[in-house]
């Protein structure tokens, strides 16, 4: 929230803003010329130029019930910030939204990230599998808090992880 609060922005609504901002994004850049008057941007007559060759990607993170609607509703994929167990009831959450919003729930990507610090290979291979049984399209490795001292330290870490876990590519 601080750097809410350096922007002189309310922290409170940022889910709502960001929700708008999706929505003045895409039509930038997916038209030459929009007029957009919301709740809190107003465009006239503007453009982006280059426009991009296809709608980019937007992703949410989030645990609360705000945060997965709007993922649910707008989202190209979700990056759950809570543990596996937790992340993955969050998951079904998700998916019960965006069968509401009239969404096939596979077409949002999900990413999975596996904490280094505090776990060791079997309890990351659990979750691992976990995330990977529940349909995560993306699995990433947290090398932070893990004791690594140097760039080159959370490097081999992630080069290790990928090694592990590669066979599991689709």
């Amino acid at each position: 929230d601080v750097e809410f609060v350096g922007l002189d922005m309310d922290f409170h609504n940022r889910g709502a803003r960001a929700a708008e901002q999706v929505e003045v994004m895409r039509r930038l850049w997916a038209e030459d010329v929009i007029t957009f008057k919301g709740k809190w941007h107003t465009i006239e007559a503007a453009g982006i130029r280059p426009r991009p060759r296809r709608q980019i990607p937007v992703w949410f993170g989030g645990s609360d019930e705000r945060a997965l609607r709007r993922t649910a509703e707008l989202g190209d994929g979700w990056f759950p910030l809570e543990a596996t167990d937790r992340g993955l009831v969050l998951l079904e959450k998700l998916r019960g939204f965006a069968r509401e919003a009239g969404r096939d729930p596979a077409t949002i990507g999900v990413e999975a990230r596996i904490p280094m610090a505090n776990t060791d290979e079997p309890q990351r291979d659990a979750m691992v599998e976990a995330w990977r049984a529940a349909g995560a399209s993306h699995i990433s490795v947290v090398t932070m808090r893990a004791g690594h001292q140097s760039v080159g330290d959370h490097i081999e870490a992630i080069r290790r992880f990928y090694d592990r876990y590669k066979h599991l590519q689709g």
